[in-house]
């Protein structure tokens, strides 16, 4: 019988061989879509579009450095709420972070919260507004961001580029906090030869840029609205580099602009296509057969990490069907949403830590940086708003436009860290990223890379501009 069944796998692995084979010679072009026409001025605020948009634009151009300060009362009510008594059910013996959240370790953070990290709100708040923070509207909404800039006394000698970087869900602008420093003090190192200005925006529905109230505001229309918002800040061209929703907003914007992307970076490169599901069940049959270089282990055993990936994705199922109701329950509930976002910082970083009693949150970030996340969500009231994005990435008008079908020749950087929780071949991405000259894989680091480990971060991201201008000659 096992002779067998290894005859029927080995006929069945020869089927799937000529099957890419056919894909390959026969019907490749047919695989590829057209970059689809998309709404330069599509309307997203709650009044009426303007019937002039020329008019529009130059009245509200003007961008608006802000600091969005919050009063006593705010941190006194959220304090009251913490100091709540908290009817937790205890956590099943031994079961550490298996089942979710392990309400012991939350109470102990929520009094950290309440008693450590409150009274010292002010001078958190004054950590958050470190940077210069802004604000505009585009189509219709109220967009933040940061801007740091380099004025021209120290420009002599360097190659000068922006950086739109783009973060994703359950994050903020909060996780790049290191790495903008790093970007932007670049020009200070003497053996640097790159100066860069670093935009950071809270995408549409996230912190304090505006969510909308009309259906349809998807990653593909924000695209739309990071590129116009570049290009309002002087920036015709720029490199982007994002993970998580700003891997796939970054994605959007490199192939359907691609005359103002230098070059696209990210920690989260994916394809998902039938040719590209095809690419790695082949690689299952025939182990290794696209190449992985080194990096097999995270890779293989192929059901371990789909396993894996359906164990810590229900929070994506639940979010891209019914974003309002995880919004009401988590709206006005401290406890419940810090509980929501910090168990995926503690799943995806690492998918051992759920063997860890703490989820492993104090291994690789400070239970301030934890904090500071959750507290942008929680007094900005965005969790609604900001899972919305979900529901509109995979309506029927979303998916009818075949974005991953859609190929680019911007240049690309794929950076793959081990414990995120899925990752694509070469081979794979190829078919859509078809300028891919940045190719590398960490054997460690997880979804959060910004914020667990910022330096290589940094140097993987110089190494790809580095490629960008080597193939691209732009100097």
């Amino acid at each position: 019988m096992d002779v067998l069944n290894g005859r029927y796998l080995r006929i069945f692995g020869l089927i799937c061989m000529c099957a890419v084979i056919y894909n390959y010679i026969g019907v490749r072009k047919s695989f590829d879509v057209e970059k689809p026409e998309i709404s330069l001025q599509q309307w997203w605020g709650d009044d009426d579009p303007p019937d002039d948009w020329a008019a529009y634009l130059k009245n509200t151009s003007e961008v608006i450095g802000n600091k969005l300060m919050y009063p006593d009362a705010t941190i006194d009510d959220l304090r009251e709420q913490l100091n709540r008594t908290l009817r937790l059910t205890e956590p099943l013996e031994n079961s550490n972070f298996k089942n979710g959240f392990n309400t012991k370790e939350l109470q102990k953070i929520v009094k950290y919260w309440r008693d450590k990290y409150l009274p010292r709100w002010r001078e958190r708040e004054l950590f958050l507004w470190q940077f210069n923070h802004f604000t505009t509207e585009i189509q219709g909404l109220r967009m933040h961001f940061l801007h740091l800039m380099v004025y021209d006394e120290n420009k002599v000698g360097k190659h000068h580029y922006p950086v739109l970087l783009l973060h994703g869900w359950p994050s903020s602008i909060r996780e790049f906090y290191t790495l903008i420093h790093k970007l932007h003090q670049t020009h200070l190192d003497k053996n640097s030869k790159y100066i860069f200005n670093v935009v950071v925006p809270s995408l549409p529905g996230f912190a304090w840029s505006q969510g909308t109230s009309r259906v349809g505001l998807g990653p593909v229309e924000v695209a739309v609205m990071m590129r116009n918002l570049m290009l309002r800040l002087g920036y015709n061209k720029f490199f982007i580099q994002g993970g998580d929703l700003g891997s796939l907003i970054g994605s959007h914007i490199a192939t359907l602009f691609p005359e103002n992307v230098y070059g696209y970076h990210s920690n989260l490169c994916t394809v998902l296509t039938g040719r590209s599901s095809m690419k790695g069940f082949f690689n299952v049959m025939f182990t290794n057969f696209f190449g992985t270089h080194g990096f097999e282990e995270n890779i293989f055993p192929h059901m371990k990490q789909l396993k894996h990936l359906a164990e810590e994705t229900g929070y994506y199922h639940l979010q891209a069907t019914k974003p309002d109701t995880i919004g009401a329950v988590l709206t006005d509930n401290p406890v419940g949403l810090a509980a929501y976002i910090l168990e995926k910082w503690s799943s995806l970083t690492n998918r051992n830590y759920k063997l860890y009693v703490n989820g492993g949150l104090n291994e690789r970030f400070t239970l301030d940086a934890l904090l500071d996340n959750v507290m942008i969500y929680y007094l900005t009231n965005s969790i609604t708003t900001s899972s919305r994005i979900f529901a509109e990435n995979f309506s029927q008008q979303q998916i009818s436009l075949q974005m991953n079908r859609v190929p680019t020749d911007v240049p690309t950087g794929c950076a793959r860290f081990k414990h995120d929780f899925i990752h694509f071949q070469d081979s794979q991405l190829k078919d859509k990223y078809c300028n891919l000259i940045h190719s590398t894989y960490f054997k460690e680091g997880g979804h959060f890379i910004a914020l667990e480990m910022p330096e290589l971060l940094h140097a993987d991201f110089i190494e790809f501009v580095k490629k960008v201008e080597k193939f691209s000659k732009l100097i």
